[in-house]
């Protein structure tokens, strides 16, 4: 099953398309941006979150949609992405999940970790589209765009072929080197590593 989620970072400059999607969901501080960009928000399946600062006539009309989450130890994404999981999801789109406050942006990328096994989560936001990539990727129609190679927290053995700055069986770590800004100067680059893990940034 596919979902598209809507969570509360930056918002999208233009909502996504909805076909395709088994479930559309959003975090309760979403709620806010999607009525504000006109959202059908019939369309959504669930609402989740603490509701400590909704009030107004769609609240009320959408209730029967809420799912009351108020655990503190979790954040909001996460929670959002336990209901789905429950619900058979296996591939999840995520706007929202950056922009704001730094902080909630990394805890994102933290939560997205906790559940690579589980589910497959692509974010999206206005520069790129973003996620964890298994130890054989290959993806297809990217000549020209930047690609960065993000280790999370270290990756070993990686190599590359299609990227404009290759890496042959390299080590990166956050806290010595990584692979941020490269390009792709073919239309399909492979990427292959033994231990570890990466979050790839394509760019749009």
């Amino acid at each position: 099953m596919n979902a598209l989620l809507f969570i509360n970072g930056t918002p999208p400059n233009e909502l996504p398309h909805l076909e395709g999607y088994d479930m559309i969901a959003c975090s309760d501080g979403a709620f806010h941006y999607l009525k504000d960009k006109n959202f059908p928000l019939d369309k959504l399946d669930f609402i989740s979150g603490d509701f400590d600062s909704h009030e107004g006539s769609d609240e009320n009309i959408y209730h029967e949609k809420f799912i009351h989450t108020p655990d503190q130890d979790f954040t909001d994404f996460q929670k959002a992405l336990d209901i789905l999981k429950n619900h058979g999801v296996q591939k999840v789109d995520v706007y929202g999940g950056s922009g704001g406050e730094q902080d909630h942006f990394l805890g994102n990328l933290h939560v997205a970790f906790l559940f690579k096994n589980e589910m497959e989560i692509t974010f999206f936001d206005e520069f790129s589209r973003y996620f964890f990539i298994p130890k054989n990727f290959k993806i297809h129609e990217v000549e020209g765009k930047m690609i960065s190679l993000l280790p999370f927290p270290f990756v070993e053995k990686i190599s590359t072929k299609g990227l404009n700055w290759e890496l042959f069986n390299e080590e990166l770590s956050l806290t010595k080197r990584v692979g941020t800004r490269n390009f792709a100067r073919e239309n399909t680059v492979e990427i292959t590593y033994e231990n570890g893990d990466v979050l790839i940034f394509i760019g749009n």
